[in-house]
């Protein structure tokens, strides 16, 4: 577990682009961020988690949970462990008897698993580095792409008035319409 970071929940998005739900976790210590898509419905129930709401009703976290603790397990952590192909895997570590058992889970599922044990989240390091966000260098590297673009487009614009300026007949008698 060398190769792992600590992370918490900083939030959950909605794009607004297609009303898909962002997890958002955030390195602890530092301001690098890790941005997960995820299903309206793992979502919501991260929401209810996090928010303490009480449910009729166990969900199926909340199930998956009861079924744990009945077995005499207790779960240690859970991991987001790989980014392939664009999509992420994670894994919830559980102990029983002195055994650890590693689940291979959906980031999502783990997440939510971790909201109701109050148990740690962490990332690999190769996944963090790979697609982790630090938001200021990203915008200082926005703002300097942005500014070479405007110099590149303001010489692109005059070039296009110089031919224009150069291909004016001046000598044409422009008054004539006015008579």
């Amino acid at each position: 577990m060398t190769d792992m970071v600590e992370v918490v929940i900083d939030s959950i998005r909605v794009s607004l682009m297609n009303q898909q739900r962002i997890i958002i976790l955030r390195e602890i210590d530092t301001e690098r961020y890790l941005a997960i898509w995820v299903g309206v419905y793992e979502a919501e129930h991260l929401t209810i988690a996090l928010q303490g709401v009480e449910i009729s009703r166990p969900l199926t976290y909340d199930l998956f949970k009861s079924v744990i603790d009945r077995l005499n397990g207790l779960i240690v952590r859970v991991e987001v462990v790989a980014l392939k192909n664009e999509t992420f895997y994670g894994n919830i570590v559980i102990e029983r008897n002195g055994e650890i058992f590693n689940i291979d889970s959906r980031p999502s599922d783990a997440i939510n698993m971790a909201a109701r044990t109050h148990v740690p989240i962490f990332v690999s390091r190769e996944v963090m580095d790979k697609a982790g966000i630090v938001p200021e260098e990203d915008i200082i590297q926005e703002e300097v792409i942005e500014e070479t673009d405007l110099e590149v487009e303001e010489e692109g614009d005059l070039s296009v008035f110089e031919d224009f300026i150069e291909k004016l007949d001046l000598d044409d008698d422009m008054g004539d319409e006015d008579n």
